[in-house]
């Protein structure tokens, strides 16, 4: 009797924590991407993506305190259509990929402050680890396959402060790359696949 009533109660309380869970969201590589731009010898901006990017949401309209962000980007996706620089922006000079493969960032708290969602969290790049601050723009939509959600982020980091170091001053004292880089995160997130069904056993021949 003690034990079938220990049962009811742990059902009970697993049911409440299933309820009271946020709903998890899979990045979609395909669509999603972080996009920079940098000012380049004071006269233009040089645009670029990072194209490899996975991670997962958490994600509850009603309760921030329940949301959450853990997302990847390969450093190594780095493209900015132009072959030699995205060689240079790879080697030692700038991201170092081959040490350093992965740009990372894991929320600690995620508020709403009036109609501005913000994500706050340890951002990690060529191995520093500085919290940020980032706003976002969350957009939903109900599909026959489940919810999607799509995420807009934006800020400015200045490179510095992660070790992405390398410039050159120009004639005039300006720098021939900016310290200060815009960046714009758009991500689009789904439900998980449901696991598969595991395969049947091959049928054991009778013995002889």
């Amino acid at each position: 009797m003690r034990n079938s009533k220990t049962l009811r109660l742990f059902a009970v309380a697993l049911m409440l924590v299933t309820l009271a869970a946020a709903d998890e969201y899979k990045i979609d590589p395909a669509h999603s991407a972080a996009t920079f731009s940098v000012r380049h010898m004071l006269v233009t901006n040089v645009h670029g993506r990072f194209g490899a990017m996975s991670g997962t949401i958490n994600f509850d309209p009603k309760d921030p305190s329940k949301c959450s962000v853990d997302a990847v980007i390969k450093t190594d996706s780095i493209n900015t259509d132009n072959e030699g620089r995205d060689k240079h922006l790879k080697s030692a000079d700038f991201f170092e990929v081959e040490k350093y493969p992965e740009i990372t960032f894991k929320s600690t708290k995620v508020e709403k402050r009036g109609e501005q969602w913000v994500a706050i969290g340890n951002l990690t790049m060529k191995g520093v680890t500085k919290q940020i601050e980032l706003p976002f723009e969350l957009a939903q939509l109900d599909t026959p396959r489940g919810k999607i959600i799509g995420v807009t982020a934006t800020t400015t980091l200045n490179r510095q402060d992660y070790g992405v170091s390398w410039s050159r001053k120009l004639d005039n004292g300006g720098l021939a790359v900016s310290d200060n880089v815009k960046i714009e995160i758009n991500v689009e997130a789904r439900p998980p696949a449901p696991p598969r069904p595991a395969a049947a056993a091959p049928a054991t021949p009778p013995k002889s």
